[in-house]
């Protein structure tokens, strides 16, 4: 072969390699840094190539990779494939905001106007994981779940689009805080000195303690944060829709409490978060006549004061 063929030959492969080995001369240890670096030198293009590359690979910093997959396209002006990226970022990390370090002040631009966008929604579904932990009585998790909302919500970006779930939130944050407390630690037992037993004495027999069942304590009313409590289970609890004249002005979200007696009454109903002034009526109104089996503390009824949280369906 000519010297002018091998030449043109080597410079065939090189055009054919991938843009990473190209970067390094080899294949690279650290594609994601790889891509970072290329990205760092403006040359996006090549950055995006590896990092498509890296998606479909199981062991990889997905949220990482997502970060600079939408950098890059924002760079290259493809902004409606940038905001799917910066959607999987955000939900996957609702407090990330590019650095000065990272991006051009336009890319910093465009990437806050999409997270302001979805952010309220991201919201929306991280409080209703946290209620899932909450309903489930998994009050560490739900605390700090509660705790990630409770900042998204007061984050700029947000906009002041969701105070009423705001209230909501923060009353589900102090019961799960108050339940997931570890109790007070038992005081000191003092043990009375052993006497020795009289040498015709006969070693007694062993018997396990029976452990007393727990009184309900009189006129307690008992909440989620009572782990020991049964709470109580709805037989008829019809909440009334909202008239479509209301809907306009009614608010997205609503907290009712209500009070449940030891027979599976309905004694005592409080709208903690307003829906709308009329709407609200007719809740407390339907809430006389629900039922429920009640709650119970080793199979003993009591009372039981329970939290319902409304959604208006628009």
């Amino acid at each position: 072969m000519s010297k002018l063929g091998v030449a043109a030959f080597v410079m065939a492969i090189g055009l054919a390699l991938p843009a990473a080995a190209q970067f390094d001369g080899a294949t690279p240890q650290n594609p994601l840094g790889a891509a970072k670096d290329l990205y760092a030198s403006a040359r996006y293009d090549e950055a995006l190539s590896v990092l498509n590359g890296l998606r479909l690979g199981d062991s990889v910093d997905r949220k990482s990779v997502e970060q600079y997959r939408s950098l890059c396209l924002l760079a290259l002006g493809r902004a409606s494939e940038a905001e799917t990226a910066i959607a999987a970022v955000i939900t996957a990390d609702p407090t990330y905001r590019p650095g000065e370090s990272e991006a051009s002040p336009r890319v910093r631009t465009t990437f806050t106007e999409v997270r302001r966008r979805l952010l309220p929604g991201i919201t929306s579904a991280r409080y209703q994981v946290a209620k899932a932990f909450y309903d489930r009585r998994e009050w560490a998790e739900a605390e700090q779940q509660f705790r990630v909302v409770l900042s998204l919500i007061d984050d700029p970006d947000t906009g002041g689009k969701l105070t009423d779930l705001r209230v909501l939130t923060a009353g589900f944050l102090e019961l799960s805080a108050r339940a997931a407390a570890p109790p007070p630690p038992p005081p000191p037992s003092v043990e009375p000195k052993a006497s020795a037993p009289a040498p015709s004495a006969l070693p007694a027999a062993t018997v396990a303690p029976v452990a007393a069942p727990t009184r309900p304590a009189a006129g307690k009313i008992y909440t989620a944060e009572d782990e020991t409590v049964a709470p109580p289970i709805p037989v008829r609890q019809d909440i009334p829709n909202v008239p479509q004249f209301m809907i306009a002005t009614a608010r997205p979200r609503g907290l009712v409490e209500v009070v449940v007696d030891e027979l599976g009454r309905v004694v005592s109903m409080t709208m903690r978060l307003s829906i709308h002034p009329s709407y609200d009526a007719m809740v407390l109104a339907a809430a006389k006549d629900w039922k429920y089996r009640p709650a119970t503390l080793d199979g003993q009824p009591v009372r039981y004061r329970r939290l319902i949280s409304l959604n208006v369906k628009r």
